[in-house]
C-alpha cells in the first residue's frame, strides 16, 4: 500500500520545465498561471490555521478545495499502519520526497513574488549585521596600542586579547548556527546581535583587563553566530537566478564594516581628550569611545530586524504552513506595490510541507520544577543540533563537507595570517628605520644641569651625571649603559622603552616616576631612594606608526571593492567553483610577489592586491555553502565551516606573527601552498548555480 501511495503521489505531482502540470483542480497543491477563475478565487486572505497532521480546518482560503474533499482524498492515500509503527527509514524517505517537491514549488513561488522592495529592505537590514561582523574583526587590533598602555598589558596579554575574539566567533558560529535550524533564523539572529551589542557596549566601560577580555569573548561569540544565519536567512528569499549575485552584493557590507572601523579609529583614537576621568581609578579614554561607536551597526541591525519576518522556507520545514503563506503573500504584495502593480494577485493556494519526524517534548507546568522543565527542553534542543552536525557527515554530504572544510581552513589560514602579518611587517620596517636614526653619546660628563625636555631614540654610554636634575621630562627609547649617576634628582618622569644597564646610581632620589625596578638591569643602587612611584600606565606618547596602521587597514578594506563588484556580476555566469579556484590561485601568485616587498609602500600595495584578489573566493564560498545543504541543515553546516574558518584564523595569526623580523620565506610559502592546495581541491566541488534551494 505504501507503494500505491508513492505511485499516487508520483501521478499527481509533475514538474516539467519548471512548471507543475497534471494537477486535479481540487488537489490542494500550488498552481500558478493565468487561470482567471483560479486567480479570482485566490484574492482573499487566510483566516485561520491548517493542521497538517489531521487536516482539521478552522477557517479556509478561498480557492482551496473543501476540507471534506481533502479528507476523502487523504483517506484513500492513508497508510494502513500509523506513523509511530513505521520504520524510520520509510519516514525519512517520504520526508525527502516531500522536500524535493517543496524545493521546486518554493522556487516557483519566489519567482512569482519577484525581486524588489522587500528583498532590498532585508538586504540592508542583514547588511548591517554583516557590517558588525567586519567591525568586530578590526576593533581589537585598533585599540591594542592604546589599551596596552591604559591597562599595562604585557606581550602575552596583547596576544591573548587579539585571539580571544576569534575564539568567541568560532564557538558562536557552531552553537548559534545550529540553533538557527531549530529555533528559527530571525529569533537566533536577534539573540546573537543582542549578545554582541550588550557586551561590546559593556566592554567600553570596564577597567580591568580580565573583565575586558571576558566581554570581548562573549561579544565575539554573539557576532560569530550572526554570520551563518545572515546568509541562510537572505538566501531563502532569493530565486535561483538572483541568489549568487545578491549574496555577493551582501558580502560588500563586510568591507564597509572594515572601512567604518578604520575611519572611526583614525578620527577618534588619536584625540586623547575625548574622554573623562572619575577620580584616579576610573578613566574613559578616546579608545573606549571608539569601542562604543563600533557597536552602533549591530544595534541598528538589531532594531531593524524586529520589523522583518521569519524565513518562510524555515517555517515550511517545521510544518507551519499558514505563517509561511502569509509571509510569502507579504513579500509578493510589497514587491508588486513597489512595481506599480498592486492589482497583481498572489496565486498560491497551498504549499507542500515535509512530513514532520522530530519528536518535540512538551512538559506540563505541573511536572517537576521550572528549571527541570527548562533543562529537558534545552537538552532536547541541543541533542537535535548535535544530530544535525552528525548529519553533515553522513554518506550523502560527507565528501562535500570535508572538501569544503579544507577549502575554508586553507583560505582562512592564509588570509587572516597575512592580514596580521602585513601590519606587523610594516611596524617592523618602521622600527628598523627608527633604530637606524639612533643617536649615540659616549663618555659625556654633565653636572649641575636640569633636564626638562624629552630625550628620544638615544644611547648614552660611559657617561657621568653629577648633581643633575631630571624634572617633568619624558624618556622615549633611551638607554643608559655603564653610566654613573651621583646625587641626582628625578621628579615627575615618564618613560617608554627606557632602561638603565650596568649603571651605578649613588645617593639619588626618584620621586613620582615610572622608573620601576625592572628598568634597572644589573645596576648598583647605593643610598638611593624611590618615593611615590607613578601608579598605572600612561598614554604618554602618540605613536606615528599607529596612524599608518589605520591607513593600511582602510586601504586593505577599500581594495576589495573591485573584487566584490566583479564577483557579484560574474557569480552566476562563470559559476561558484571556477570563482573559488581562480581567485585562490591568483591570490597565491600575489603572495610570491611579497618577496619583493622591502618597503612600507610596497607592502601596502601587495596587501591591497592580495585582498582584492581573495575576496571573490570568500564570496563564492559563502554562496556554495548555502546551496549545498538542505534548509534544515543549512545554518548548522555554515556554522561548522565558519567555526573551522575562525580556528584557521587563530592558527594563522599565531604562526605568521611569530616570523615577523625573522624571515619572510616561511609565511609566504605557507600562505601560497595553502591557497594553491585549497584552490585545486575546490575545483572538485559540485557546481550549484543551476540548483534549486533544497
Amino acid at each position: 500500500q505504501g507503494g500505491r501511495e508513492a505511485n499516487q503521489v508520483s501521478d499527481d505531482y509533475r514538474y516539467q520545465d519548471g512548471n507543475y502540470e497534471g494537477y486535479a483542480p481540487n488537489d490542494g497543491y500550488y498552481r500558478g498561471g493565468d487561470d482567471p477563475a483560479h486567480e479570482e478565487d485566490a484574492q482573499s486572505d487566510v483566516t485561520e490555521g491548517h493542521d497538517e497532521d489531521d487536516e482539521v480546518y478552522e477557517g479556509e482560503y478561498q480557492g482551496i478545495p473543501h476540507p471534506d474533499d481533502i479528507k476523502e482524498k487523504q483517506k484513500q492515500r492513508a497508510p494502513a499502519v500509523a506513523d509511530e509503527y513505521r520504520d524510520r527509514a520509510d519516514l525519512m524517505a517520504e520526508r525527502m520526497e516531500d522536500e524535493e517537491q517543496l524545493a521546486h514549488q518554493y522556487e516557483n513561488i519566489i519567482e512569482e513574488c519577484g525581486h524588489g522592495r522587500f528583498q532590498w529592505t532585508l538586504f540592508f537590514v542583514l547588511g548591517l549585521a554583516l557590517m558588525a561582523d567586519g567591525v568586530e574583526v578590526f576593533v581589537v587590533g585598533f585599540v591594542l596600542p592604546s589599551a596596552e598602555k591604559d591597562m599595562c598589558l604585557s606581550s602575552s596579554n596583547k596576544g591573548m586579547l587579539g585571539l580571544i575574539v576569534y575564539l568567541g566567533m568560532m564557538v558562536g558560529a557552531v552553537v548559534l548556527g545550529g540553533l538557527a535550524d531549530k529555533l528559527g533564523r530571525k529569533k537566533c539572529l536577534i539573540i546573537s546581535l543582542a549578545i554582541n551589542a550588550a557586551f561590546a557596549f559593556l566592554s567600553s566601560f570596564v577597567q580591568g583587563y580580565g573583565f575586558f577580555l571576558f566581554c570581548r569573548l562573549i561579544s565575539g561569540l554573539g557576532i560569530g553566530g550572526s554570520l551563518p544565519i545572515v546568509f541562510a536567512y537572505f538566501s531563502e528569499f532569493l530565486s535561483r537566478e538572483k541568489r549568487g549575485e545578491h549574496l555577493s552584493w551582501l558580502c560588500m557590507f563586510w568591507m564597509i564594516g572594515g572601512i567604518f572601523a578604520s575611519a572611526m579609529a583614525w578620527s577618534i583614537i588619536p584625540h586623547y581628550g575625548w574622554g573623562f576621568s572619575m577620580g584616579t581609578k576610573y578613566h574613559f579614554h578616546s579608545w573606549r569611545v571608539f569601542v562604543l561607536v563600533c557597536s552602533l551597526p549591530c544595534i541598528a541591525s538589531l532594531v531593524a530586524l524586529k520589523f522583518m519576518p521569519e524565513s518562510p522556507r524555515f517555517l515550511l520545514e517545521i510544518g507551519k504552513h499558514d505563517e509561511a503563506w502569509m509571509i510569502l503573500k507579504q513579500v509578493h504584495d510589497t514587491n508588486m506595490r513597489a512595481k506599480g502593480e498592486p492589482e497583481r494577485v498572489f496565486t498560491v493556494s497551498y504549499i507542500k510541507t515535509p512530513k514532520q519526524i522530530d519528536e518535540f517534548i512538551e512538559i506540563q507546568s505541573s511536572t517537576g520544577t521550572w528549571y527541570q522543565r527548562w533543562l529537558v527542553r534545552i537538552t532536547t534542543t541541543f541533542k537535535q543540533v548535535w544530530d544535525n552536525v552528525l548529519y553533515c557527515l553522513t554518506a550523502q554530504y560527507r565528501m562535500n563537507t570535508l572538501m569544503l572544510a579544507v577549502v575554508w581552513f586553507t583560505m582562512a589560514l592564509s588570509y587572516y595570517g597575512l592580514i596580521v602579518w602585513f601590519p606587523d611587517m610594516i611596524r617592523y620596517l618602521q622600527e628598523e628605520a627608527y633604530e637606524s636614526r639612533v643617536k649615540i653619546f659616549d663618555e659625556e660628563e654633565v653636572s649641575h644641569f636640569t633636564f626638562n625636555f624629552t630625550l628620544e631614540n638615544q644611547i648614552h654610554r660611559n657617561g657621568e651625571y653629577r648633581n643633575d636634575k631630571f624634572i617633568g621630562m619624558k624618556f622615549k627609547e633611551v638607554r643608559f649603559e655603564d653610566s654613573l649617576f651621583e646625587e641626582c634628582y628625578f621628579e615627575d618622569v615618564t618613560s617608554s622603552e627606557t632602561f638603565f644597564e650596568n649603571c651605578t646610581i649613588i645617593s639619588t632620589v626618584f620621586y613620582n616616576t615610572d622608573l620601576y625596578e625592572h628598568k634597572f638591569i644589573n645596576c648598583r643602587l647605593i643610598n638611593s631612594t624611590f618615593l611615590k612611584g607613578k601608579e598605572g600606565c600612561h598614554l604618554d606618547f602618540e605613536e606615528d606608526n599607529d596612524f599608518l596602521i589605520y591607513l593600511v587597514s582602510f586601504l586593505g578594506s577599500l581594495s576589495v571593492l573591485p573584487g566584490n563588484i566583479i564577483s557579484a556580476l560574474l557569480m552566476d555566469k562563470i559559476g561558484r567553483i571556477k570563482m573559488i579556484g581562480g581567485s585562490m590561485l591568483i591570490s597565491a601568485v600575489c603572495c610570491f610577489f611579497l618577496f619583493f616587498g622591502n618597503s612600507e609602500s610596497a607592502m601596502i600595495g601587495w596587501q591591497c592586491l592580495f585582498c582584492g584578489a581573495s575576496i571573490a573566493a570568500w564570496n563564492a564560498l559563502d554562496v556554495i555553502t548555502v546551496e549545498l545543504y538542505p534548509t534544515d541543515k543549512r545554518a548548522t553546516a555554515f556554522g561548522i565551516l565558519n567555526g573551522l574558518c575562525k580556528f584557521g584564523a587563530i592558527l594563522g595569526n599565531s604562526i605568521f606573527a611569530s616570523f615577523v623580523g625573522i624571515t619572510k620565506v616561511v609565511p609566504i610559502l605557507l600562505a601560497s601552498s595553502a591557497l594553491v592546495g585549497g584552490g585545486l581541491l575546490a575545483l572538485r566541488l559540485p557546481e550549484t548555480r543551476e540548483q534549486v534551494l533544497m
